[in-house]
Formats: structure tokens, C-alpha cells, sequence
């Protein structure tokens, strides 16, 4: 049994967190792009640096993600964003976001841009109900058409656990989509407790 683990009463006022700053995010890329923002029901749990790579690959169908944006974030709880684009990459959105020519570094610009607004909201929405202001780094592009496996292995990454946040973004008129992954350490996990304890405690 993993001793970091939340309870099942934890994880659900956890959910309760995260779906409403994930809901923030898709109204504010929907007000960015003008157009409907479909969301998936967000994931929650602490994994394993060893199994990270695959909870994220169970909910990102092999082969539709071309490019990984990284951003890591902190506060009084770190850690790393990670944005999986699929095929399509920004061609679909780019005309939404005022890019008039389409290239691969217009494609990229997109990307970075989309990474920044989801990243941004996800954690101010989160931020606000926890007490939090996350402060954030610029966003940088981690790979292209590259496994999952590779950029997520044990030893790339600086833990032994983390918690894990999943969700998918689309914006089906436009063939777009993405999957967002928030990692966050050890010492963020028993923050994150103690957080969920005093909501618990004051229902």
C-alpha cells in the first residue's frame, strides 16, 4: 500500500478542487478561442515515479500525441505541468488566436500559448480555493513524436511519487486537442493534505 496516498474521502474533496479550477481553464480557452472547449472528467491520484509514464499512457491513446510542452510552476507547492498535444498540433486553433500564416514556428508559438492559458488557469483556479498563487516558468517545448516512456522515465525525473492530475482538452470543430498532466512531489502531496483535512473538517 502506498503510505502517501490519500483516503477516499481526501480524493474526493480533492476532486471537488479540481474540477472546478479545470472548468475554469476550458471557459478561459473557450473565451481566448470563441468556440466550445469540451473537457474530460479530471483524474486524481499519487503514483510512482515508475508508474507515472504509464497512468499517463492509459488516458492518452498510443500514437495521437506529436508534441510535449513542459512548464513547471511553484509556490508553496511545486511541480511540473505537461501538455500533450495531439496530431493536429495548433494548425486547427492557430487562425483563433490572431496567426495569420501557418508554419512550424507559428505551430509551436500556438502551442506554447494554448500550454500557457490551460497551465495558468488550472493552477489560479486551484490556487484561489487552497490559498495558493503559483508563480510559473515559460513554457518550453520537451519533445516532439517522442514515447511517453522516454520523457517520463524514473530516472528523468527528481521523486519517488507525485501527485498525478489528468485531463483532456478538445475543441472538436477544429480537430484540436490536448491532455494536461500536473505533477507535483512529495513535500506538495502532504500539503495538499493538509489542505483537504480542513476542508473535511469543516463539512
Amino acid at each position: 500500500m502506498n503510505a502517501l496516498a490519500y483516503t477516499e474521502d481526501q480524493l474526493d474533496a480533492l476532486g471537488e478542487l479540481v474540477n472546478i479550477a479545470v472548468g475554469q481553464a476550458g471557459a478561459s480557452l473557450a473565451r481566448v478561442l470563441d468556440t466550445y472547449v469540451r473537457l474530460s472528467v479530471p483524474q486524481a491520484r499519487v503514483v510512482s515515479a515508475a508508474a507515472v509514464s504509464r497512468a499517463v499512457t492509459e488516458l492518452t491513446p498510443e500514437g495521437t500525441h506529436d508534441t510535449v510542452v513542459r512548464q513547471a510552476f511553484f509556490s508553496a507547492m511545486r511541480g511540473e505541468a505537461i501538455v500533450l498535444f495531439g496530431r493536429q498540433g495548433g494548425r486547427g486553433i492557430g487562425d483563433l488566436l490572431g496567426y495569420q500564416a501557418f508554419h512550424d514556428a507559428a505551430s509551436e508559438e500556438v502551442l506554447l500559448d494554448v500550454s500557457n492559458i490551460l497551465v495558468g488557469a488550472v493552477l489560479s483556479g486551484l490556487g484561489e480555493q487552497i490559498g495558493a498563487r503559483f508563480g510559473f516558468q515559460a513554457p518550453t517545448v520537451l519533445g516532439r513524436e517522442t514515447e511517453l516512456s522516454e520523457l517520463l522515465e524514473p530516472a528523468a525525473v527528481p521523486w519517488s511519487q507525485a501527485l498525478l492530475i489528468e485531463v483532456d482538452f478538445e475543441v472538436e470543430s477544429r480537430g484540436f486537442s490536448c491532455h494536461l498532466v500536473l505533477l507535483m512531489p512529495e513535500d506538495a502531496i502532504e500539503r495538499m493534505r493538509a489542505v483537504l483535512n480542513r476542508m473535511l473538517a469543516a463539512l
